[in-house]
């Protein structure tokens, strides 16, 4: 083969390449130009995950006793009967974990908004925490306030007052918000039917439940209920509770205190838990007494 005729089979073979490289070219094109078929997914068949009732979901096949099993599912929130796929959870309880888990990190992390203390008409002060990972990192700091904050309680709250109600973020801002605005009308009407009154409120940012002992010593309160966001958990991340005491005092030990906890909608709701705080303070009052004294 002459050099004349390698050239000649060299061109021929380029050629046929681009043919072969313009035609591929335009079934892309055509394709890019024909219009994507809608997602056959209907958006009202996918379950929000927020909205699962763990009490109520049971995934176990073929049970041997599953009406047995749902009456005992209603009893507590733990998440049993919901199978597995080998050794882990199906997707369905999986992501409900992953979604309690992170509402539980909420409201841990997160502050009870300005905005909400401003709505409730809440006199705000803090305790000597800078920030939250102080808070967290050392508890005694959340017990404490510096003479600044004494001084806008001691202007908040009345001196000698026969009781004191205050509010304290503790470890879930979202138990305050979820559940402070429900409880304060039945506890000030109970309180009003017994002749008490409470006054302004103080709110406690970055707090801890031995602050109510300090906010009773420098006002002289005869009773002080600590309303305050519990730790949360995988059941619920809304729960607060009431902690109460008479005439209560730094360091005092804890069997001095009445708790009524568990105030959220899956526990003792909040407007029955207002009433039954506001009897609970007039039997200290009555007896003058509290904690494990009191019974």
């Amino acid at each position: 083969m002459n050099e004349q005729d390698l050239k000649k089979m060299i061109q021929e073979i380029l050629s046929e390449v681009v043919t072969e490289s313009q035609s591929d070219i335009s079934e892309i094109s055509e394709v890019k130009k024909s219009p994507i078929s809608e997602s056959t997914i209907d958006d009202a068949t996918l379950k929000d995950i927020a909205e699962v009732k763990i009490r109520e979901q049971y995934l176990v096949p073929n049970p041997m006793n599953e009406e047995a099993f749902k009456k005992l599912k209603l009893k507590t929130p733990a998440r049993l009967g919901l199978w597995r796929a080998g050794t882990r959870y199906l997707t369905e309880p999986m992501l409900r974990f992953r979604f309690d888990h992170a509402a539980a990190q909420d409201a841990v992390f997160n502050d009870v908004p300005e905005e909400f203390i401003e709505k409730m008409g809440f006199t705000s002060v803090s305790t000597i925490c800078n920030d939250k990972d102080e808070y967290l990192t050392r508890p005694d700091y959340g017990r404490k306030f510096d003479n600044e904050n004494i001084a806008i309680i001691e202007k908040t709250i009345q001196k000698n007052a026969k009781v004191a109600v205050i509010v304290g973020d503790g470890l879930s801002s979202i138990a305050i918000e979820s559940n402070v605005e429900r409880v304060l009308p039945s506890l000030k009407q109970g309180l009003k039917n017994h002749g008490l009154d409470i006054g302004e409120i103080v709110f406690v940012k970055y707090a801890r439940v031995p602050a109510m002992d300090k906010i009773a010593e420098v006002t002289g309160a005869e009773v002080v209920c600590f309303l305050i966001g519990e730790r949360p958990g995988l059941v619920t991340a809304e729960s607060m509770s009431a902690y109460m005491a008479y005439k209560p005092t730094v360091g005092m030990p804890e069997a001095r205190r009445t708790v009524i906890s568990n105030i959220h909608d899956g526990g003792t709701p909040a407007v029955e838990a207002g009433a039954y705080i506001a009897d609970t303070i007039k039997k200290m009052l009555d007896l003058k007494k509290s904690g494990t004294d009191l019974y």
